[in-house]
């Protein structure tokens, strides 16, 4: 059970409230660990920015590319909210996360994804290499921009113990995290 109780919206104040709808008018969803988020409008929005740098790298990496990027950071924090979350994103978009091979791009993204959870003072270099190879600098700021916000994510949910929402209860896995 979460650590931190959702925000009660009828009791909360008009600049949350004022968050709230505007977080659901944008994204049209409102998960438990942004209801939870919003006991700070600020924090809520700070979080948000992974939509941000999310649409900044679209153009360059594909959604599959980022939803196994973003999956391989949940499950090496073993924070099982994203790990779920990324799960059904990419099993609705007819990708089954277990037997998928990914391409050469997403497995570094993968490898990439794991290397900056583990020690992010030792990625190794030829992880760094292949990166430079692929993506711009411009491309690999806002990745790393955007692995630091997927990683805040894991923390915040391990560290509050989010609730896992009604809606991606289909979506684990029998043995998950």
């Amino acid at each position: 059970m979460s650590r931190i109780s959702p925000i009660d919206y009828e009791q909360a104040s008009p600049e949350t409230r004022a968050e709230h709808d505007l977080e659901l008018k944008l994204r049209g969803r409102m998960t438990n660990m942004k209801r939870v988020l919003l006991h700070s409008p600020v924090a809520h929005r700070i979080y948000a920015e992974w939509f941000t740098l999310r649409d900044l790298l679209r153009p360059v990496i594909p959604d599959r590319a980022i939803w196994l990027f973003s999956l391989a950071i949940s499950e090496a924090s073993k924070s099982a909210v994203p790990v779920i979350f990324f799960r059904r994103a990419l099993i609705d978009s007819g990708t089954d996360p277990e037997t998928h091979s990914p391409d050469d791009d997403e497995a570094l993204l993968m490898e990439f994804a794991e290397a900056i959870v583990a020690d992010s003072n030792a990625i190794p270099e030829g992880i760094w290499q292949k990166l430079k190879a692929v993506y711009t600098e411009g491309t690999i700021v806002n990745l790393v921009a955007f692995a630091g916000i997927m990683i805040a994510t894991t923390i915040f949910t391990n560290a509050i113990e989010i609730d896992l929402d009604p809606e991606l209860v289909p979506y684990q896995k029998a043995n998950s995290l």
